[in-house]
């Protein structure tokens, strides 16, 4: 989670300058020069405009333009291929030719394609036949004629046929088996009503694609733009308050989660600690939201929909019910039924539980680097992390485990007070700007409050500032850091309204939106950027997602690692890591969790390179019946898991009284933690390999 500022743009960062014409001109062409001013003057690493961002922004454009190669054929390509070299031109002229003629041309060819979804979906499927459809847009290429492009239509059509039938065919089996009475329908009345299904979501969709106006596009393109500089450079057009903000936090209303749109997919980015997805379980950040249905009603394809309108369906009234269907990251699909409800502020805040077993080990779980600034008594986590240390230590524990897994940060300043907690005196990151010298912040509260055993946990949603706060314990030796490589996000952004950028002789042709700029860049304090590389565990265990590409890393055009001179400090030096380490990957070793988590992420990762699906009904199901089988096998060995005895500070089940909820979230709370492998490992470091 970025550091994020909105402030105005003054001092050496102003938007309107000569190359911002004083002649009337089209607002479209006053904001791309507006726009790319400020790129050029405020971002950390400004692009230059040459033939080589040229070909990055025209690929962007393309890649979201048309990702699974579905209107667009070969030879409409190679028409646009002209404009390859030539945008950066434009963009001086604040010119949009390349948009213009790509936009014409895929209104045209999304108007065509119309027709190829009906002919087809009009004729039964043969699903005995043995053929097979790519699914990685990245593999596919552009048809080279209509005939071909029809044929890779009727691969994709009868792909998403086939994932119905099987789920009919499979519910109704299940029934039959159950001895449960059920409508036995014959396998050419559910091929028939699989096609009519996918029919009508293909109908929904292309009502919404003929909804997409000229400057829902333009955004898009704009995006292409920023986007080449980094990830989370990004514009933000002006739109009705309520839409803005969905755009500007990309949170999904009622579930609970935050998401992204690209390349006309809508990805889950983050899960919203003490929200539904995040109590519920199922959904993952990474997973592609493809249909959205309420309830028990047919569900919604929400491919190639605007983010603002797949939030529309997905939000709703407290109680009700969303089912999602979703592209995992091994390429499965699943479906995921999520009952929306508010988000449980409890749960986002820091919480903490004992754990007793060769000694008494604090635990605490750490959902986000949270911060009230509208509110000196709002809460802040750094001072509640500061009381659950007190609280544990008050209640004798030999040493705690702080869990930063998915901890997506947040807030800087409570990252750099709970380091202090910690440590003495002394830095714990460096923040520069592009042009200025590396600033070095401080821990100065000379006080430890806690000076014991310390494991960090982390895994590949860790990011911001939980990589500042892990990193800084590293480079300590403070504490052992564990569990997965970190998500890789080292820089900080800072939202600029452009409408205070622009003088008063411009105020007809406002509100022009904002833009949310890349102006830093964060440094551990021995050097390196947390950007790109994260932080590499000291003890790295096995973990299913951390075979699966994924991370800062796997950004279009993300900033790359760096060093600078390491800041002066001392470490702790207390910790011999290599021999935790080598005690560590004993336990491991000849721990059968472990052993079948590996399993899973090696057969995750095969399923994900693997983007070719079988389109013949019987080895389909085959093939889904086998990943079935070996789910249930995690599943099943994650029951004999040796089960932690774990419990609530006797201050917090005061505070709870005879509150249900609160009650019933922290059985929860505990029930996760019992039989968690990772902390199981974590304590098992303090107890037996940390020495004091």
């Amino acid at each position: 989670m970025s550091v994020v500022a909105v402030i105005l743009l003054t001092g050496s960062f102003i938007l309107y300058n000569n190359n911002v014409s004083s002649e009337p001109e089209g607002k479209n062409e006053i904001l791309i020069k507006a726009l790319m001013q400020g790129l050029s003057s405020g971002h950390y690493q400004p692009e230059k405009l040459d033939d080589s961002f040229s070909k990055k922004v025209f690929n962007l454009y393309l890649d979201r333009l048309d990702y699974n190669k579905k209107y667009l054929l070969a030879s409409d390509v190679n028409q646009l291929r002209k404009y390859e070299t030539t945008v950066d031109d434009q963009l001086k002229q604040g010119s949009y030719e390349y948009f213009d003629v790509a936009t014409d041309l895929i209104d045209q060819r999304i108007k065509e394609s119309a027709a190829y979804y009906k002919e087809i979906l009009d004729k039964p499927f043969d699903f005995s036949k043995d053929e097979s459809v790519e699914l990685d847009g990245e593999k596919l290429t552009f048809a080279k004629d209509k005939a071909e492009l029809k044929e890779a239509w009727r691969k994709q059509l009868k792909y998403q046929t086939l994932v119905r039938l099987a789920d009919m065919k499979e519910t109704q089996d299940s029934a039959s088996t159950k001895g449960e009475e059920v409508e036995q329908k014959t396998p050419e009345q559910m091929e028939k009503e699989a096609r009519e299904k996918v029919k009508s979501s293909y109908d929904d969709l292309y009502k919404r694609l003929s909804q997409i106006n000229r400057e829902d596009r333009r955004a898009v393109y704009i995006n292409s733009i920023t986007n080449v500089y980094d990830p989370h450079t990004e514009y933000f057009p002006p739109k009705a308050k309520s839409n803005f903000d969905i755009a500007f936090t990309g949170k999904l209303e009622g579930i609970g989660a935050t998401l992204q749109e690209k390349d006309g997919q809508i990805k889950v980015m983050e899960i919203v600690p003490g929200g539904p997805s995040y109590l519920q379980g199922d959904l993952k950040p990474g997973d592609v939201i493809q249909k959205v249905a309420q309830g028990d009603e047919e569900p919604v394809l929400i491919e190639g929909m605007r983010i603002d309108d797949a939030v529309q369906l997905i939000r709703g009234k407290k109680g009700t019910i969303a089912r999602l269907t979703v592209k995992k990251a091994d390429g499965s699909i699943r479906e995921v039924a999520i009952t929306r409800d508010v988000v449980i502020i409890d749960e986002t805040y820091a919480q903490s539980a004992l754990i007793n077993g060769d000694k008494k080990i604090g635990y605490i779980k750490l959902p986000g680097f949270y911060a009230d600034f509208e509110n000196k008594n709002g809460r802040f986590s750094g001072a509640d992390v500061k009381k659950e240390v007190e609280k544990l230590k008050a209640d004798g524990v030999e040493g705690i485990v702080l869990d930063l897994r998915n901890n997506g940060g947040g807030s800087l300043s409570d990252a750099i007070e709970m380091a202090g907690l910690f440590i003495d005196k002394g830095p714990i990151v460096q923040v520069k700007t592009a042009a200025g010298k590396a600033v070095v912040l401080d821990d100065r509260d000379p006080q430890v409050q806690y000076a014991g055993p310390l494991v960090i946990l982390v895994n590949s949603n860790s990011a911001s500032a939980s990589e500042i706060l892990a990193a800084a314990m590293q480079d300590y030796k403070r504490a052992v850091i564990v569990g997965t490589p970190t998500f890789g996000k080292g820089t900080v952004q800072q939202f600029f309204e452009l409408d205070d950028a622009l003088p008063s002789q411009f105020n007809a042709y406002k509100p022009f939106g904002a833009l949310k700029l890349t102006t830093q860049k964060f440094y551990r304090i021995n050097g390196g950027t947390t950007q790109l590389r994260g932080v590499t565990p000291d003890v790295i265990l096995p973990d299913a997602y951390s075979f699966l590409d994924f991370g800062e890393k796997e950004q279009d055009y993300p900033l790359p690692f760096d060093e600078i001179a390491p800041a002066n400090y001392k470490p702790w030096n207390k910790l011999n890591i290599s021999q935790i380490q080598t005690s560590s990957r004993s336990r491991i070793a000849q721990n059968k969790s472990f052993q079948l988590v590996k399993e899973s992420g090696e057969r995750l990762k095969k399923q994900a390179d693997n983007t070719t699906r079988s389109l013949k009904l019987a080895k389909y199901m085959e093939e889904e019946q086998k990943a079935e089988e070996t789910n249930r096998r995690f599943e099943e060995a994650q029951k004999e898991v040796h089960a932690l005895q774990v419990s609530r500070l006797p201050q917090d089940l005061q505070a709870m009284g005879q509150d249900t909820a609160s009650v019933a979230r922290s059985k929860e709370f505990l029930k996760s933690l019992k039989k968690d492998i990772y902390v199981e490992e974590a304590v098992a470091i303090i107890s037996k390999d940390i020495k004091q």
